[in-house]
Parts: C-alpha cells; structure tokens; sequence
C-alpha cells in the first residue's frame, strides 16, 4: 500500500481541515482517506497498520539489539519508536520511553496519532520524562525488565548534556552491555546532522548522524534511517 504522505502526516492535513472548515475530525479523516482511495479511514488505518514498517522492522530485532533510528525533524523518527514499542506490547512484551525531549501529554499525543488506547497497555508501557535520564538511569529503572522488553531513548544527542554524566560513549557502551546482559531491545533515536542534502541522498546513513561528541557508531547492531515516508533498515 502507498500513500501519498506517511499515515501521521495525513492525520495533520485532517486536523487542520477540521478546524478550517468547522467540520468533526471523523468527517475530516474520512474525507483525507477518500483522496486515499479508501471508503472510510478506519479501513485506510487498518491497512497501514497491518503494513506499518515498524512491524516488520520489529520482527526483524532480537533480544540484545542496540538500534540506531534517525532521521531530520518531522519525519516521523519518534512515532516510529512508539510504533515498535507498540508492536512490543501487541507481542506481549514490556517497552519503556525515556525522553529528554517531551513531556508526557505530549507523548500520550503521539499514542494517540496512532490511535493507541492508553488504558490497553496501562501495565505493559513506562513512560520517563526525568531531567535525570542517563544510562545508569535507565539500567536502574530497567533492573527487572523482562527479556524481550523494548527501550526506547529519546535521544541520543542529549545523554550527556549534563556534566555530571558521563561521555556519551561510555553510556552508550554501557547500554549496549546491559541490553545483551539482560536480552532487551535499547533503541537510540538520533538527530541527523544538518549537512545532510536529501537531494543528493534520498536517505541519511551512519555518515550523516549528529555527533556533538565522539561515539563510535559501530556499538550498534542495527540501523534505520527514515526520509519523507522512505525506510531505510540495516542489520
């Protein structure tokens, strides 16, 4: 299935026509998927959902991966990762969102964007918007996860924004250890540095990751790299 826009920024183009035209968002994302060729959104949403790259890009990490997801701001790197840890809670699993970035009703937003109910995975999803978020913060709130859990760390380029922390490298180091130590799933979200021309590459790569301070990128076992709707996956 192809859309004309990523399923997230469709949901935006039926917001903004609700309020620009006083009609009920059902109405508007009705309308949004008509143009889409689809009767109703519900069918348009369901069928995204059943090919949703971050189902599939799920099926294809294993307990002990460290994960790379980048890609330039407003093309969908932060509701990829709560679609893989969505995907976590759909198998069964445990999955936690650190963020340095949002806050939490900004992050239920997103959930929502998905059309995520908060209460079904009340018991399988923590959420952390501390100051304090470090590796070793993260491994503290992690100590019993389950195998399998999924991680999510938003973002990469601000674990070591405080002095008191440690080099980046050396917490990202440390995460690496404790995800294979403990079989989960740490997912970095990564902003791409602004060099990047998208048209001479469609897709940024390792080469175009921010680093404000020396991390070798080669701790992580899988990438994926996201460009207006394309995805990009290497394991």
């Amino acid at each position: 299935m192809k859309l004309s826009a990523p399923l997230y920024h469709l949901k935006r183009t039926a917001k903004t026509l609700s309020r620009q035209e006083g009609i009920p968002l059902h109405a508007a994302l009705d309308r949004i998927a008509a143009e889409e060729g689809f009767k109703a959104w519900s069918l348009l949403a369901a069928k995204a959902a059943a090919a949703a790259p971050a189902s599939k890009l799920f099926g294809r990490l294993r307990p002990g991966d460290l994960v790379l997801l980048g890609a330039r701001p407003g093309h969908g790197k932060t509701l990829m990762s709560l679609e893989l840890a969505v995907a976590a809670m759909k198998a069964g699993h445990r999955a936690a969102f650190f963020t340095l970035e949002y806050k939490e009703k900004d992050v239920w937003g997103h959930l929502r964007d998905l059309g995520v109910d908060g209460t079904r995975f009340h018991e399988l999803f923590d959420l952390d918007c501390s100051d304090a978020i470090s590796a070793d913060y993260i491994e503290k709130k992690m100590a019993t996860a389950p195998r399998g859990s999924v991680v999510v760390v938003d973002y990469l380029q601000l674990l070591d924004q405080k002095r008191e922390n440690p080099p980046l490298m050396a917490q990202v180091r440390a995460l690496k250890t404790f995800a294979r130590d403990r079989g989960l799933i740490v997912v970095f979200i990564s902003q791409i540095d602004r060099s990047y021309d998208p048209s001479t590459k469609p897709c940024p790569d390792l080469e175009d990751v921010r680093l404000p301070n020396p991390l070798d990128l080669q701790l992580f076992d899988k990438t994926c790299f996201l460009s207006n709707g394309e995805v990009r996956f290497q394991g």
